[in-house]
């Protein structure tokens, strides 16, 4: 038995981990001190992580498909080989027929496993392709958007200052259960603990966050823009802007203002079914406030008016001076940006806007399933599942299936996979080195850089070899002499490899990741060749600001030998390393901006011709949904065995009491949802913490199971059968999860023995998981 340092992968805070093994799984799990950043915090989610590469969906061969239906195993040599020469003639007919790629990628990592987005990206741009989809546009792209136009740039990302600050406001999360930032259930104590700060919680259900705070604001589903306009326009009724901040940092007030002073505030509230005093206190507490925090996430950015809401919980600490201070909301570095820059390019299938390089995974079955010349014809996935995460599941299925060419190279036969050309198996986060980009924190700012802690399965490969292997068989890789001589340059004088590289890099520049991996990569220490892809990053972030790194790294080096100093850091710190150190004067170099221009008139627009009367409740579906709800034991899509959600094991429908009644049903009863676009059956919950006329079905179910006995079952609800991928915000079409029109019927007898079967078959494998 051994104990290993590594990180979570159940969330984007990737808390520091260690990790005690018994062969090839984890027994136990505990958090990591010497972590810089996390120092040794731990929730209760990764208890049980082993399960993300232990489990009868494992992938350990490529895998083909077959005309009837199903897949056969097959070597890497034919699958490599077959999926080459279908790559090179798509992209040979889009030349001929002067069209854009008509690939599209999908995926690229997540939740701490991104070594491989940087090579599936170089397979994208030698395609000539540029329709990129991944969870982010299912769910952040707004938020980019917004910050492009405040700031300057959509990698211009905010952070929260929330361990000095004296008010807390949280508006659409639950910190407690998901957490979000550093130590979330340790932070939410102190705060309660002190009578000197505050914590103000914006939600529809009193959460356990909620039942922690000074003010609970329970607003009607979707009303998140007329609660927050109501709140900036009594703060500029009341002169409580920071005259001072606004004059010395923005520019474009008087036009917000000017919009802010039209707002019939009284029924605006009311359109929330909020009570005026609540609202006057909240305004109260913002005033009052030394150093405000504001903490956003799903609940606001993927609802109505999401763009709109990610704009204005902005000006609300803008406004009011909150940013850029101890406490307060702040931009952070990167060492590589998550996601790029766009600059207006639109699809020509859709016309949605790509945003930080991405499109509305919303709208990857559109781009597909079209007449139009430039429409996708292969299909890439990779750690990605939008078979169940993607909106419209019956259409993004269909879609799948209509692709001349899909390729998924994952670590599980997921629900994706089973509908593609390809499967190729990758190997697991815990047997790769691996990081996550996820390093959101200012003013000190941190990397973490994973070894494996197993070996990988056979037949699996890290996903940088798999594109290192794709790129040789389309012959764009130079011969073995070229690579051997670049590997000694690496071994000998890394600082100028790139140099010598350089007519290589000119001839083809989409190689440079694989390039990097066959040369430099060969000389990293123990295996640690995809994590070549971090030194050119790391030169970039020393070049971009040398005083920020030298603090962190605690040296006085410089020019291409601080960069050299942070990556033998990041290669050399198990536990992760800060890369970058500010002070609170130096915010102003990460805004892109002279000024931070606070007036967006799209947005303004939006805000003055919102109106209560055109957002009634539809009344053949009066209940609002939470489209996936993040509770005890659920993640994300990643962790598929059944036992690991063993406080949850039907993905129950969460719904109040008196909602339950209404349809003539009793806890435990199986229920069925039904939207515009299709009906789920659910077991039902009682939680009367939840506001009246909402109900809740969880993130990370719907996945079908090895039964044990040669079949598969469904474990939960496949939620995105109840979502319609048109209910979307216009400006960056991410959708409207978390407020899913819907009502609630009494089974069918044929619904309740399906489930019932269904719910058996999970009940047994729970047990046997547990056993084991």
């Amino acid at each position: 038995m051994n104990w290993h340092k590594t990180a979570c992968n159940l969330c984007y805070v990737n808390c520091g981990l260690e990790v005690l093994t018994d062969g090839r799984a984890i027994t136990r799990v505990r958090g990591d001190t010497e972590n810089p950043r996390t120092q040794g915090y731990l929730c209760q989610k990764p208890q049980q992580l082993t399960w993300y590469g232990d489990h009868d969906d494992r992938l350990t061969a490529p895998l083909r498909r077959l005309p009837g239906g199903g897949h056969e195993p097959i070597s890497w040599e034919t699958a490599i080989r077959e999926i080459a020469a279908r790559l090179r003639a798509v992209r040979d007919a889009d030349l001929a027929a002067g069209r854009p790629g008509s690939f599209a990628y999908v995926g690229g990592g997540g939740q701490g496993n991104h070594s491989g987005g940087g090579y599936g990206h170089a397979l994208m741009r030698w395609m000539n392709a540029t329709r990129f989809f991944g969870a982010l546009s299912q769910e952040k792209t707004g938020d980019f958007w917004v910050n492009g136009k405040l700031f300057g740039g959509q990698t211009c990302h905010t952070a929260e200052g929330v361990e000095e600050c004296d008010l807390l406001v949280v508006i659409g999360c639950n910190p407690w259960l998901a957490n979000g930032f550093n130590r979330a259930r340790n932070a939410i104590n102190t705060i309660r603990n002190d009578p000197d700060r505050k914590l103000i919680v914006v939600d529809p259900r009193r959460t356990e966050t909620a039942e922690a705070a000074d003010l609970h604001l329970p607003l009607r589903p979707g009303t998140d823009a007329y609660l927050l306009g109501a709140i900036l326009a009594l703060i500029v009724e009341r002169d409580g802007v920071d005259a001072d901040f606004l004059a010395a940092h923005t520019e474009g007030f008087d036009e917000v203002a000017a919009a802010l002073r039209k707002i019939p505030v009284d029924a605006w509230i009311a359109h929330t079914e909020l009570e005026r005093a609540d609202v006057d206190r909240a305004v109260d507490m913002v005033l009052a406030a030394r150093a405000m925090t504001v903490r956003v996430e799903l609940g606001i950015q993927q609802t109505r008016n999401s763009t709109l809401n990610s704009y204005l919980e902005k000006l609300l600490y803008l406004l009011t001076g909150n940013f850029g201070r101890p406490g307060t909301n702040a931009l952070h570095s990167w060492l590589i940006p998550l996601w790029g820059e766009s600059r207006g390019e639109r699809s020509e299938i859709t016309g949605f806007e790509y945003i930080g390089g991405l499109l509305p995974l919303n709208t990857l079955a559109e781009e597909i399933l079209t007449d139009h010349p430039n429409r996708v014809r292969v299909l890439w996935v990779e750690s990605a599942n939008p078979a169940n995460t993607a909106a419209d599941t019956i259409r993004t299925e269909r879609a799948i299936r209509e692709c001349e060419l899909s390729v998924v190279v994952d670590v599980a036969y997921t629900e994706t996979a089973a509908l593609a050309e390809y499967v190729l198996p990758a190997a697991a986060q815990s047997e790769k080195w691996e990081w996550t980009f996820f390093d959101f924190e200012w003013p000190t700012n941190y990397f973490h850089l994973r070894r494996p802690v197993f070996e990988p399965l056979p037949g699996t490969l890290v996903e940088a070899e798999i594109y290192a292997r794709l790129f040789a068989e389309l012959g764009l890789l130079p011969d073995r002499s070229v690579l051997d001589e670049l590997t000694e340059v690496a071994r000998t004088d890394r600082a100028h490899l790139l140099e010598h590289a350089a007519p290589l890099l000119a001839e083809n520049p989409t190689i440079a990741p694989v390039l990097l991996y066959r040369t430099l990569g060969r000389t990293l220490p123990d295996g640690a060749a995809s994590a070549a892809i971090l030194w050119p990053g790391c030169h970039t972030a020393a070049r971009k600001m040398p005083v920020q790194v030298q603090r962190a790294l605690g040296t006085d080096l410089s020019g291409p030998a601080l960069g050299e100093a942070l990556f033998t850091a990041i290669l050399t710190s198990p536990s992760g390393v800060a890369f970058s150190r500010h002070t609170y004067d130096e915010i102003w170099s990460l805004v892109r901006h002279p000024r931070i221009r606070l007036a967006v008139p799209e947005l303004l627009d939006q805000l003055t011709a919102l109106d209560p009367a055109a957002d009634a409740p539809d009344p053949e579906h009066p209940l609002s949904l939470v489209n996936g709800q993040r509770r005890r034991h659920n993640a994300n899509q990643i962790l598929r065995p059944p036992a690991w959600r063993r406080t949850d094991p039907d993905g129950a429908l969460h719904v109040r009491s008196d909602d339950l009644a209404a349809i003539g049903a009793a806890e435990g009863d199986w229920v069925a949802v039904v939207s515009r676009t299709g009906r789920v059956v659910a077991r039902a919950e009682v939680d009367d913490t939840l506001r009246r006329g909402q109900v809740a079905l969880p993130h990370g179910y719907g996945m079908a199971v090895p039964d044990g006995r040669g079949g598969r079952v469904v474990h939960g609800p496949r939620i995105n059968l109840l979502t319609d991928a048109a209910d979307r915000d216009p400006i960056a079409g991410t959708p409207h999860h978390k407020d899913v029109p819907v009502r609630l019927e009494r089974v069918t007898a044929e619904e309740r023995e399906r489930a019932e079967h269904d719910h058996e078959q999970i009940h047994r494998l729970i047990t046997r998981g547990s056993r084991s």
